[in-house]
């Protein structure tokens, strides 16, 4: 992933896998990569929607993956503009 990709979703998403991330919710790969996009770019601007961060967040606990229901919030710091 780039490093123009946006936060909080890329570090969730890279945390998983990408292709984890669209077969555990049934998104295309692109879907989940506009995730990533800003909302110019036609992308949800970093947020990962609240149903999919769900699965995602399920499959992590499962799975003994490190991830949080914080990590799918940007840092105050980045919000506070």
């Amino acid at each position: 992933m780039s490093k123009d990709h946006l936060d909080p979703a890329r570090s969730v998403i890279a945390k998983v896998g990408i292709e984890t991330v669209s077969q555990i919710t049934g998104k295309h790969v692109s879907r989940v990569y506009r995730w990533m996009y800003s909302k110019e770019r036609g992308g949800t601007g970093g947020f990962i929607p609240q149903t999919d961060a769900a699965v995602i967040l399920r499959h992590a606990r499962e799975n003994d993956i490190e991830l949080t229901a914080e990590d799918f919030f940007a840092p105050a710091a980045e919000t506070a503009a």
